[in-house]
Order: structure tokens, then sequence, then C-alpha cells
């Protein structure tokens, strides 16, 4: 079987890919000749994951799954949330946007947080999604050089290690894409 994964994002192909079944072959948006920009306006990452699989199935006729992921801190009313990605400027900047949320987060106690991933799978005619959470807790300075995104910073609950000081087997154990990722597996078994 073979399916589109609505994402550039060469990190989350090779998190997702390590957890498909071998008879499911993972399809690139530059794989079917998708080279422009799929909106992100939604205003929930729900929404944004079902926006970016339709688009695919829409232009390319593709059967597609797309990802969206925020961060949610506690303290900050669940920001960065659906702007994560473009929390500091649309620039997309991974450090600038660890640099704000530390800058935000210096005088708050409560540094509770959660990743969401929504996968949003558009399937044979039917959109199904698909939710993993993972709760933790934001560091007050980076650790580790794995991973993307606020990884250096989200410290899992009940772990002693941040995303980004963990391996990909690691995170993807416990991690929300990972949650994520093994209910669309289920769903295809």
């Amino acid at each position: 079987m073979k399916i589109v994964f609505a994402t550039n994002n060469q990190n989350k192909i090779k998190e997702v890919q390590a957890q498909l079944p071998k008879q499911i072959t993972l399809l690139s948006l530059e794989s079917i000749g998708c080279f422009e920009d799929i909106p992100e306006t939604a205003k929930t990452i729900e929404g944004n994951a079902l926006q970016k699989a339709l688009y695919v199935k829409e232009k390319y006729g593709f059967d597609c799954f797309a990802d969206d992921t925020g961060l949610e801190v506690e303290s900050l009313d669940a920001a960065p949330g659906v702007h994560s990605a473009r929390y500091a400027g649309d620039q997309r900047n991974s450090e600038d946007n660890i640099d704000k949320l530390l800058v935000k987060l210096i005088n708050k106690k409560n540094r509770n947080a959660q990743f969401k991933t929504v996968i949003a799978l558009v399937f044979e005619r039917k959109e199904v999604l698909f939710t993993g959470i993972c709760s933790g807790e934001i560091t007050t300075e980076r650790k580790g050089n794995n991973g993307f995104g606020y990884d250096a910073v989200f410290l899992p609950k009940g772990f002693s290690n941040t995303f980004a000081e963990m391996n990909l087997e690691q995170k993807n154990a416990i991690g929300h894409r990972g949650k994520a990722v093994r209910k669309l597996i289920e769903f295809f078994q």
C-alpha cells in the first residue's frame, strides 16, 4: 500500500517511517510533485492536520495523512499551541521559538506542558483523526542535540532526559507523534 505523508519535514518523515510496517510505502510531497506550501490556516491543531490532508487528496488524488503538532504550556494558556512552528515569527526558526518560550517562562513556577500531535487521514473517502499526547515540563535550558523543534527543552513526565537527549527509538516509544502513529497503524491493520 502506498500513502502520502503531507510534510516536507524530513525529521517527521524519519520518525514515522521508522514505525510503519514494511507493507506501507510512505510517499513524500516531493515524490508526488507537490512543491507548494500547503495552507495551515485553521485555528486548531486538528483543523490544520485535516486541511493539509484534504489539500493533497483534492489536488493530487492520493490517499494521504498529515499531522500537526503543538506544544501547549499550561502557564501560558496552552501557548504556543497551534502557532508552535511560527511562535517567534514566520521564519519558523526553532532556536528563535525556544528563546521566546524560555523568556516567557522566566518567572513562572508552573512549567507543565504537553506535546499534542493530531494525524488526519483521508483514506477511501473517509476522514479519521488520531491524537497522541505526551505530558512533561519545559526545562530552564537546552539539553541534548537530537530531535528538532522544542525537543531540547521538553522533559517528558517520568524521565530525566529531554527528547533531544533521547534516540529516535526512545522518543517514538513515549512521544506524542509515536502515539498518534501507532493509532494510525492500528487503523490500517
